[in-house]
């Protein structure tokens, strides 16, 4: 199919009506291509652990234990980068060829210039986020052992603060980097396309969210080892969820 002239693409992608027990079935399918691929998607996650355990050691050096807390709560903002191994891998499942190490690692080469650009977006954010939770201090209770009062006001603002940056993150990376790594568009058109399918669908991705928070959590509650599995299973699912929530056909393919 010839090429749609650039002049002629619509702004945002078209998106789907998601049911809210969507998620389960990407969930589902992202266990079927970690199942399919698990030496490369493993491969991909080990990597993700070791730079957690060095972000941890990092902090744990230079900083205090609220400074590695707020570092870790950061992990949410580069998650999505991480991910485009992992969606390259079940494209290439999804098209019968084989994936590899070699092939993710070039997929990502592919789209270095664009995932820089979202690289940098996400560390203004995540700089942000780094101060806005070290200026969240300021509500700690001084008092020795501390009332229960004070405690509740001070991690209730310190989640409101957090969960702002967090849903605008989300919001803006669900299905953006997936669309990105399948069709050749723009950073703007993705995120927007991104922005409006979780607007739309606010119940599926209310479920979406907490599932891929619950993966995280199980990744820090074992040691950073759990997220060699979680991250590579969550990345694939995003895949699907990408390819089940928005329609990019105006859009030519990336291979």
């Amino acid at each position: 199919m010839a090429d749609t002239p650039a002049d002629e693409l619509p702004f945002i992608a078209p998106c789907r009506e998601l049911s809210p027990s969507a998620p389960l079935r990407w969930l589902a399918l992202g266990w079927r291509d970690l199942c399919a691929a698990p030496a490369t998607s493993l491969a991909y996650g080990s990597g993700i652990v070791l730079l957690s355990a060095v972000v941890t050691a990092i902090g744990l050096r230079f900083g205090t234990s609220w400074t590695l807390l707020v570092m870790l709560s950061g992990f949410v903002f580069v998650a999505p980068v991480l991910g485009i191994a992992f969606y390259s891998i079940s494209a290439a499942l999804g098209r019968g060829e084989a994936p590899s190490v070699l092939k993710a690692a070039a997929a990502g080469h592919r789209h270095l210039a664009d995932s820089l650009v979202y690289s940098l977006i996400l560390l203004v954010i995540c700089l942000l986020w780094l101060r806005a939770g070290s200026a969240v201090q300021i509500f700690f209770p001084d008092a020795v052992p501390a009332a229960r009062i004070d405690l509740v006001i001070f991690f209730g603002v310190g989640s409101a603060i957090g969960s702002l940056f967090a849903l605008a993150t989300f919001a803006a990376s669900a299905f953006s980097l997936p669309m990105l790594v399948d069709r050749r568009t723009d950073a703007v058109t993705a995120v927007v396309t991104s922005i409006n399918a979780v607007l739309r669908n606010r119940g599926a991705m209310a479920v979406w969210a907490t599932i891929i928070v619950v993966a995280v959590l199980l990744g820090f509650a074992t040691g950073l080892l759990g997220l060699a599995v979680t991250m590579p299973l969550i990345g694939h699912a995003t895949w699907h969820a990408y390819r089940e929530a928005i329609d990019a056909s105006a859009w030519p393919t990336q291979e």
